[in-house]
């Protein structure tokens, strides 16, 4: 990317803004346990980063809204950022002392991969304080993309809370409506590591779940958030907490879309050879995020995530290997002739 087009990317509000964590990741070319692996290969990830990634693949303007340490692997992750995937990185703030995270992928089994996070004392992203999201464009841009795991801890439960706030209020303090387009979208994104026990996050978790118009989680996730893993209890609960739509993953059984207008659908999955399942589920993100982007109903939005989502579970990496347009619509025009 030319520094003009840098300059030009950051003049304009972003079509999608996810705030989360980053890493460098790395991901092993042999299965099985790390003691048999004897060779890595080196990506960035983390669930916000990767929707960001995956939404730019498609064609959108996204921005990472992220903090890194003051070492080689934080200046390896914006340059990835912008040099390699396009994304507006002028969010990325710069701890002075923590170091950035590490990532490795345990391929063990290859469908659900173990990760191993290096990130002690503590990740800068989960230091993302008022001043880090002071300039981010949290009431303009037409997706807010939020996961869970950005209330695990303070100083950044605090700080994307009072974001929400602040989208979720007119120019008088008092809350809005949700304009056609404008979506604030709650990824549940469930990882035990950075939480003490389901028990702890839950208290955390669903009161939050009334600031969005989207809520995306798998059984687990919601389990977590209402207390339910049933799909279609998960969905009651989330539509009665004021969510617009509920989109629950059911793995191999597909996703299932309910509405508060009340309709409710089930969309098949795309089976696929996994070579590696930790990347798939943020491909879904950043390609339902294009289909919103793109006007389309919440089912073609599911299913493109699917499509996206099965490419990328048959491929290694995370963000390297998000899909690009051609790529989706071929598969899809391969699975439906």
């Amino acid at each position: 990317m030319t520094a003009t087009s840098v300059a030009a990317m950051s003049e304009r509000v972003p079509e999608l803004v996810t705030i989360g964590r980053v890493s460098v990741d790395l991901y092993p070319h042999q299965t099985g346990p790390m003691r048999e692996v004897t060779s890595l290969q080196k990506s960035i990830g983390g669930t916000a980063t990767n929707v960001a990634v995956a939404a730019a693949r498609l064609g959108h303007h996204t921005a990472l809204v992220t903090k890194v340490g003051d070492d080689q692997f934080g200046d390896d992750i914006r340059h990835a950022l912008t040099e390699r995937f396009g994304v507006d990185s002028r969010f990325v703030a710069t701890h002075p002392t923590l170091p950035t995270p590490l990532a490795f992928a345990e391929l063990d089994p290859v469908e659900e991969p173990s990760i191993i996070f290096y990130r002690y004392p503590n990740a800068p992203d989960f230091e993302l304080a008022d001043e880090d999201l002071s300039t981010v464009p949290v009431v303009e841009t037409p997706i807010l993309w939020i996961p869970a795991s950005r209330f695990a801890v303070e100083p950044s439960r605090s700080a994307v809370t009072n974001a929400l706030h602040r989208r979720a209020a007119r120019p008088d303090g008092e809350p809005g409506e949700r304009p056609t387009g404008f979506h604030t979208v709650f990824d549940l994104d469930w990882r035990p590591h950075f939480w003490d026990s389901e028990a702890a996050a839950s208290p955390i978790i669903e009161p939050l779940i009334k600031h969005f118009s989207i809520v995306i989680g798998n059984r687990t996730e919601c389990r977590v958030a209402v207390g339910t893993d049933d799909p279609n209890d998960a969905a009651d609960e989330l539509l009665a907490r004021d969510v617009q739509t509920a989109v629950v993953k059911l793995g191999g059984d597909g996703v299932l879309v309910a509405d508060a207008d009340g309709s409710r659908q089930q969309i098949a999955p795309f089976p696929v050879d996994v070579v590696c399942g930790l990347g798939a589920g943020d491909a879904f993100g950043g390609a339902f995020c294009h289909g919103l982007l793109s006007g389309w109903p919440v089912a073609k939005c599911v299913e493109y995530g699917n499509a996206a989502g099965a490419i990328v579970a048959g491929r290694l990496l995370c963000a390297d290997d998000m899909p690009y347009v051609h790529e989706v619509d071929a598969f899809l025009a391969e699975r439906a002739s």
